[in-house]
């Protein structure tokens, strides 16, 4: 059975009080959940890709890929899935809240830690942490 295959970041910005990290973290009323932006790649596209148009479109933020995090492997329903993670850099754009997307939250890593709802995406704070630049 071949996994489902998503692409997604850890979406950051400095904070404007004290330049530490914030990570973005989003509200899927769907399955009432707190992740990282993410989504299923589309036909013929690339997890980078991929991993840029679920940002903007699930944060409204245009982002600048950067490193490669760890690749989250677990089932939904039963079925293998597999999400391709980079930290990215938030750049230009604004949250508008959708159907798909209705709150957006930016938090230091600790504070994201504890928010997200899934203990699958809990690493990624930490090797976003290790992998991000100074």
């Amino acid at each position: 059975m071949r996994p489902l295959v998503a692409a997604g970041c850890v979406l950051w910005r400095r904070s404007a009080a004290d330049g530490g990290p914030e990570l973005c973290l989003v509200h899927r009323p769907r399955y009432d959940d707190w992740s990282f932006p993410k989504g299923k790649l589309k036909r013929a596209e690339t997890p980078e890709r991929a991993a840029h148009r679920e940002v903007l479109e699930e944060t409204g933020y245009l982002c600048t890929l950067g490193a490669p995090l760890p690749t989250a492997r677990y089932l939904v329903a039963g079925e293998p899935k597999t999400v391709h993670y980079w930290a990215a850099e938030a750049g230009d754009g604004g949250f508008v809240p959708s159907v798909e997307v209705d709150r957006l939250l930016w938090l230091p890593p600790a504070a994201a830690r504890l928010r997200l709802t899934h203990p699958h995406d809990r690493p990624l704070v930490d090797a976003f942490l290790a992998a991000r630049p100074a």
